[in-house]
């Protein structure tokens, strides 16, 4: 059971597509030369080819743990701090110490902005990679490492509806049904007659048993989310997903008192202090934890303090090549209060040929691998899209 890191290599995956997320752009929007565009609905940067970081960490007796971070935006910067700083601190130490490497390495920036963005997104590739090598050496699947799985597989719900037109998406939405998926998000930025128009003609189209929530990606103010909240209202939202600035913690809190709606956060956490700012003040009703961001161990510990909370979980799921998907999947078959999964249908088939078989999703629901570690490797197709950094 004896092993020891000896070399971590990072990768940059192209995971271009004909169609940017989200959907087409506006005419408002525009790619700059670096590959950059603002959404002017939510002011957010995206980039028209997307990527993803990808984490490679081999042991002195040859067992490869394969890591993942999002890298959409200056996929260089988390790079640069794997192999600058973090691969010095990890190598020689035991991967079966992964939750101490991870305070470890999460303590070393303590006095240099160690808390959030890029610094953690790296340690996030870096924990999942050695969580994979600990399984393999064990024989285990992640999920038996972390105490065991509750469930045979994890439903999901498909999130955005990438068409131009109201009645495209709602078209859309039903061929999902039709698939076997009880539920779906739309996005308010692609929301082109306004949310309460999107909702009312979704719930037409899909039915009173259809979960349908909204993303409104920290748009509105306190008051404009209460009032698009009780619009809202008739149609039963399942949830509204980051209604305000997720910095706002009190607004948030008074929209979780007073919308009259199930509020859903946690997308850009990167640890269990962000989440504990919100649940301990009562400003969400489902955690939303994003392994691209967390890794295995900050995933756990969200997790576990949102079931002591009795909180309900439902991971997010971001542009990925399906590293840290199956990481997620396997660390939310742990957790007793998981209820759904997010479904990124425009990455998941497109890509699904980029790990091994093991990733499935059926009728609704992410089969959970019992194959040690995380369960998947990259496939010849992924390598072929990877370019050493």
């Amino acid at each position: 059971m004896s092993d020891k890191i000896a070399s971590l290599e990072v990768y940059v995956v192209d995971l271009s597509q004909d169609r940017p997320y989200l959907g087409n752009l506006s005419e408002a929007d525009s790619v700059n030369p670096d590959g950059y565009f603002v959404r002017q609905q939510n002011g957010t940067v995206y980039v028209r080819n997307n990527r993803s970081i990808v984490l490679r960490i081999t042991t002195e007796n040859g067992v490869e743990g394969w890591g993942e971070t999002y890298g959409l935006v200056a996929p260089k910067a988390p790079a640069e701090i794997i192999t600058d700083l973090l691969t010095g601190f990890v190598i020689g130490r035991d991967p079966f110490d992964v939750q101490a490497i991870h305070d470890h390495l999460y303590d070393l920036k303590r006095v240099r902005g160690y808390h959030g963005g890029f610094y953690l997104d790296a340690l996030a590739a870096v924990d999942i990679a050695l969580w994979d090598i600990a399984g393999k050496i064990a024989g285990l699947p992640v999920h038996k490492l972390l105490g065991g799985k509750y469930r045979e597989s994890i439903p999901c719900y498909v999130s955005g509806l990438p068409k131009d037109s109201l009645k495209e998406r709602c078209d859309f939405a039903q061929s999902w049904q039709a698939k076997g998926f009880d539920a779906v998000k739309f996005a308010s930025p692609a929301a082109s007659e306004g949310v309460v128009a999107e909702i009312r003609e979704l719930r037409k189209a899909l039915g009173d048993d259809h979960k349908i929530a909204c993303d409104m990606h920290w748009t509105e103010t306190y008051a404009g989310a209460l009032n698009i909240a009780r619009q809202m209202a008739p149609y039963n939202p399942w949830f509204l997903e980051a209604p305000i600035a997720s910095e706002d913690v009190e607004g948030l809190r008074q929209v979780a008192a007073h919308s009259g709606q199930t509020i859903a956060v946690g997308e850009e956490w990167r640890t269990v202090l962000e989440a504990r700012q919100r649940i301990d003040a009562k400003a969400v009703h489902i955690v939303q934890p994003e392994m691209g961001h967390t890794g295995i161990t900050q995933f756990m510990r969200i997790g576990r303090y949102a079931e002591a909370h009795h909180i309900q979980i439902i991971p997010h799921a971001t542009i990925g090549a399906g590293i840290f998907l199956a990481a997620s999947i396997q660390a939310s078959a742990a957790l007793r209060n998981l209820v759904s999964h997010e479904f990124q249908h425009s990455l998941f088939p497109p890509f699904s040929h980029f790990t091994s078989d093991a990733l499935t999703c059926e009728k609704g629901a992410y089969a959970i691998t019992d194959t040690p570690g995380i369960g998947v490797e990259p496939s010849e197709a992924m390598k072929a899209k990877m370019t050493r950094l």
